[in-house]
């Protein structure tokens, strides 16, 4: 009896058996390229899966930084040390661009002193032979000649360098522009007036360079 029970149990356990074969025989497809080809499908899902809180947390992490700046800039009474140190450099920036502004004009006003200053000196130099074409005109020694036509040239181009002279009779007497050599009384005038032109005087733009030096006519 005992024999024929165990006969019994092992009849009634379930018989199975793995299939190893490569080909599927009912559809004989390859077995395993299925599951390899969903594999990586399957890794890009977990990985997408994986991925995304990994953004998440990290745009968390920004925006909680952004807002620990924002309660620290009110903490301190809307005083931000990033902002102060803008607002420092910018006040620097200006600082430096006005003293820019202040050189350039100043080197060019140096510039155009220095330059008149130059052309101030060639002048003077040049009054000299304008005075012997002067004395030369005086004594008519100059009509029709040839050296007339230098001279004219020679006056034309001390005009371009504002070159003008003080050669005008009749006009009052001015401190500023004349120098009175002699005095003669006359009826004829009611304040003091130039009479004579002794040596011509020049001025560049309004600054005398040399006085006229002039007989001034006095009333009697």
């Amino acid at each position: 009896m005992p024999h024929h029970g165990n006969e019994e149990e092992h009849q009634s356990e379930p018989v199975s058996f793995r299939d190893n074969r490569k080909i599927d025989p009912e559809t004989g497809e390859v077995r395993g390229q299925q599951n390899d080809a969903g594999a990586p499908a399957a890794e890009d899902s977990v990985a997408g899966e994986q991925a995304e809180p990994s953004g998440d947390a990290s745009e968390g992490d920004a925006l909680a930084q952004a807002e620990a700046i924002l309660n620290e800039a009110g903490d301190d009474g809307g005083s931000n040390p990033a902002v102060d140190v803008v607002a420092e450099l910018r006040n620097d920036l200006l600082r430096l661009q006005a003293e820019y502004v202040n050189y350039r004009r100043r080197v060019e006003r140096d510039r155009d002193v220095a330059r008149d200053q130059a052309v101030i000196g060639v002048l003077n130099s040049l009054m000299p032979v304008l005075d012997d074409i002067d004395a030369a005109r005086q004594h008519g020694d100059l009509a029709g000649g040839p050296f007339a036509a230098i001279a004219g040239k020679l006056e034309n181009v001390l005009k371009a360098y504002e070159l003008t002279r003080i050669d005008e009779v009749g006009v009052a007497f001015d401190p500023n522009v004349h120098e009175a050599l002699m005095q003669q009384p006359s009826a004829d005038v009611q304040a003091d007036s130039v009479s004579q032109i002794l040596r011509a005087g020049y001025r560049k733009g309004e600054r005398v360079l040399r006085a006229a030096q002039v007989i001034v006519a006095v009333p009697e």
